[in-house]
């Protein structure tokens, strides 16, 4: 199960340019309830993974759009058709930044390290991928 980036990942992801726009795929497996940590206010809350995910969106919204950051694609995945069948995911969506320094800025904000505890609460496994744009693609697939 992944959450969160790993060391390694995160140094690779800081090694690339940081200048260029970037968009980020989400794949996102929900829990079937949140699960909070004693002390937060919504521990014992009879609340989802959804419930708890949404809270880390509308949350966090501020600090996504004031960094220039921007949804460009959302979707529900409906079946696995190249790949593990076991990979089932609740949430897919594409989110854009002006450069990856903005999602760097994003993540290191002291008000967003608070609030992605909804996603945590949530999220049963994910997965991130950096993706760069290509600025005039091909007709043809992988051009």
């Amino acid at each position: 199960m992944y959450i969160d980036p790993d060391r390694d990942a995160w140094e690779l992801f800081k090694s690339l340019p940081r200048d260029q726009p970037i968009q980020m795929l989400n794949l996102v497996r929900l829990k079937p309830k949140a699960d909070y940590p004693v002390g937060h206010p919504d521990h014992g809350k009879d609340l989802t993974g959804l419930d708890a995910y949404r809270a880390y969106g509308r949350t966090t919204a501020h600090i996504f759009k004031r960094l220039g950051g921007r949804q460009i694609w959302a979707g529900k995945p409906q079946v696995m058709v190249t790949g593990p069948g076991s990979e089932v995911w609740d949430i897919a969506f594409i989110a854009e930044y002006p450069t990856s320094e903005a999602f760097i800025a994003m993540v290191r904000d002291p008000e967003y390290r608070v609030l992605v505890g909804h996603r945590t609460a949530g999220v049963a496994d994910s997965r991130l991928l950096r993706l760069e744009g290509i600025s005039d693609p091909g007709e043809g697939f992988g051009e």
